[in-house]
């Protein structure tokens, strides 16, 4: 009896000693922040932008209605159809940088980085390159090159982020 035992004692301790031989294993490598949390640093770039010179393009008005619909779309969630809403917008007005930026917010949202970077810098390359809209195509740079640990396009985003700040005359 007392073998018995022994050996039971002796193949338990085998196996505690086996489970504590491996190391533990790494995470797993993942976007550090939220699809979410991005889109709002992104927006809040643009928001907090106080620059002197602010560029709103004028528009026909059914382009205005699809963006009203895919900002409510959005809203609730269905961010697929927001797609669609505004690619219908681009379709009128495909030129119009502030679009392009609103399209790569919501394919960030789908977790589309390749397009919302692509969206993001053909909307810098339209735009004013000043002011709000210029913060908060870079700033979707910056917060994907963040997503992907990428630290030196980390630092080239905030660099161009920041020169898109243009301050007005010191009055005195």
């Amino acid at each position: 009896m007392t073998r018995n035992v022994t050996w039971a004692a002796l193949g338990a301790v085998a196996v505690f000693l086996a489970s504590c031989s491996h190391p533990p294993q790494p995470a797993p490598v993942t976007s550090r922040l939220s699809p979410t949390t991005m889109v709002e640093a992104i927006r809040a770039a643009r928001a907090g932008d106080k620059s002197v010179v602010q560029v709103t393009p004028l528009r026909d008005p059914s382009v205005d209605g699809y963006l009203d619909g895919a900002r409510a779309d959005e809203g609730a969630g269905k961010y697929q159809e927001a797609l669609g809403k505004i690619n219908a917008a681009l379709k009128l007005s495909p030129e119009a940088p502030d679009i392009l930026q609103f399209r790569a917010e919501i394919e960030i949202l789908l977790k589309d980085d390749v397009a919302a970077e692509a969206d993001a810098r053909h909307s810098y390359d339209l735009g004013a390159k000043v002011g709000g809209l210029c913060a908060s195509n870079w700033e979707t740079v910056l917060e994907i090159a963040e997503s992907r640990n990428d630290q030196a396009g980390v630092q080239s985003a905030r660099t161009a982020r920041d020169t898109c700040h243009k301050a007005g005359p010191i009055r005195m």
